[in-house]
């Protein structure tokens, strides 16, 4: 039988982790949340970010429990590299998927578009002006002056020029005022 009085160090020190790791992760969530509402993101685009950070801390837990618990660093790192070359050759393969992921969650911290914004997406063979509707993981969906609802992959809104006609905000603000004349 095992004496765990034995392991009584790796416990602490897993435990400690553990308690480390879920703390930061709700201050990640607060903090993406707290972005969220102050730039106008819907839910719906927070949950592809919560799900990255998500995968982040834990990966980091169990690559943090795996050496506490005295796996050999050699033997862990010749693991990790062969799942990483694994998952890298199913990325290339799908690179459209890695980089509309990756469109959205620059979408979501630094671009000024955000969900009701008017916007022509400045394009040579396409003149699409109209209202965002939604911002997915993958996709913007625009509804256009004449009626018809255009679905864009997230890394051409990256790759094109985006025109922002007017923010929402800009909008309730002009209905406030014309309201109060």
């Amino acid at each position: 039988m095992i004496d765990l009085m034995s392991f009584k160090t790796e416990i602490l020190v897993t435990v400690i982790l553990l308690m480390v790791i879920i703390g930061i992760n709700t201050l990640s969530k607060r903090a993406i949340r707290r972005f969220g509402r102050t730039s106008s993101i819907d839910m719906n685009s927070r949950k592809i970010i919560f799900y990255l950070s998500n995968l982040l801390f834990y990966g980091m837990a169990l690559v943090g429990i795996s050496l506490i618990w005295g796996v050999d660093l050699q033997e862990f790192s010749l693991f990790l590299s062969s799942i990483l070359a694994f998952v890298g050759i199913g990325f290339v393969a799908q690179w459209s998927i890695l980089s509309n992921l990756t469109a959205s969650v620059i979408l979501f911290f630094s671009h000024p578009l955000r969900l009701g914004d008017r916007i022509r997406v400045q394009d040579k063979d396409f003149d699409w002006t109209g209202k965002v509707e939604d911002i997915s993981g993958f996709y913007l969906f625009m509804r256009t002056d004449d009626g018809r609802r255009i679905t864009i992959p997230t890394n051409l809104v990256i790759q094109k020029g985006i025109e922002i006609l007017q923010h929402d905000d800009e909008e309730e603000e002009n209905s406030e005022k014309t309201f109060e004349d």
